[in-house]
């Protein structure tokens, strides 16, 4: 039997997840130095988890919509590419740093404007796809988020295909950082 969180639209799904993520972003921006850091490991995981999902479920979908829709797919999909490597050189600075926090608050920019692009393009061409098919592509995001890493990766791919061959693998890697991470906090 499917519960309320596996039977919700996709459009709903990524519509939530990007309030999340805004007042994550919000969080990060506004923390006391010595807080920042926690605040954006919560930030880190929800994107890569998100990006990820979307690459393997709702860009694969939108393609086969036509021309314009493929276009669409591709320049979100750069922008999502873009955003993996800043997050990545992020992860490498240190949170409390005032570099950290100029490098950011740009990052933070950009991922606004990803997500009112996706929420005013792909969304829609989303919304022309019957409403079982929506809800199967939420249950299926969902799953893809189970796999997919909790880290940006430079080198990561920006397909579905890359991310099926490889996300399960790096997942299984950033779990492990993470519960190691976490002991030692």
């Amino acid at each position: 039997m499917a519960t309320v969180k596996q039977d919700r639209d996709v459009v709903e799904v990524v519509r939530s997840q990007h309030e999340q993520v805004k007042g994550l972003l919000a969080d990060v921006a506004t923390a006391a130095s010595d807080q920042r850091g926690t605040a954006f490991q919560s930030l880190v995981r929800l994107l890569a988890v998100h990006e990820t999902a979307e690459e393997l479920t709702v860009y694969p979908a939108i393609r086969k919509l036509g021309d314009d829709a493929k276009r669409v797919a591709d320049e979100r999909t750069h922008e999502e590419d873009q955003a993996k490597k800043t997050l990545a050189e992020l992860e490498g600075l240190d949170p409390s740093s005032d570099d950290f926090l100029v490098k950011f608050l740009t990052f933070r920019v950009d991922v606004e404007m990803h997500a009112e692009s996706e929420e005013s393009e792909v969304l829609p061409l989303l919304g022309k796809t019957d409403a079982d098919g929506r809800r199967a592509m939420g249950r299926a995001f969902l799953i893809a988020e189970d796999m997919a890493p909790t880290h940006a990766h430079r080198a990561a791919p920006e397909s579905a295909a890359g991310n099926l061959l490889v996300g399960p693998f790096v997942a299984m890697v950033d779990k492990a950082r993470d519960a190691i991470r976490d002991l030692r906090s």
